[in-house]
């Protein structure tokens, strides 16, 4: 199989340059604002995009460092499989997360409850349509284990927007 290529069709601006103090999941950006930049050669693209509430964006990790297959997530000890936790070190580093659209002003999108990094290349924006999206029976593995309570006690300040 050949490379495959991905060319950005914009890039994310948000309040968090280094990635220590970037919450680690929107849940936990405490409605952080940003905005995606979308090229203008794509902007003919966001037609009929304001009725959506949330959207799905899917971006390149542009800072990540190589990729390791066993790796620890950001708030456990004990090591994983890189395919069960969400950590930007990935043999592909695509991310994906999901935000409030709050406003659309031309190729401009104001977003909410943005947990990526300013500067980050972006992919491709997805709607994020309840009656497709959601599931009713979800298992998530070794997630499920932890209460969000204990995970947000577990998050540092940093990430907590405090």
């Amino acid at each position: 199989m050949t490379g495959i290529t991905h060319t950005p069709i914009g890039i994310i601006h948000s309040p968090f340059t280094d990635p220590a103090d970037t919450p680690i999941q929107g849940v936990f950006a405490d409605g952080a604002r940003g905005e995606v930049e979308v090229f203008p050669e794509y902007a003919a693209g966001l037609k009929d995009i304001e009725g959506f509430s949330h959207l799905i964006l899917l971006y390149h990790f542009h800072l990540a460092d190589g990729y390791s297959l066993i790796s620890k997530p950001f708030l456990e000890d004990e090591e994983r499989g890189i395919f069960s936790i969400r950590h930007p070190n990935r043999p592909n580093p695509i991310g994906i997360s999901i935000v409030r659209l709050e406003a659309v002003r031309g190729n401009i999108l104001e977003i909410g409850d943005v947990d990526i990094l300013d500067g980050t290349p972006l992919l491709d924006i997805k709607p994020f349509i309840h009656r497709f999206d959601h599931r009713a029976e979800i298992v998530s593995g070794w997630v499920d284990d932890q209460q969000i309570d204990e995970i947000k006690d577990k998050t540092p300040r940093r990430l907590k927007g405090l």
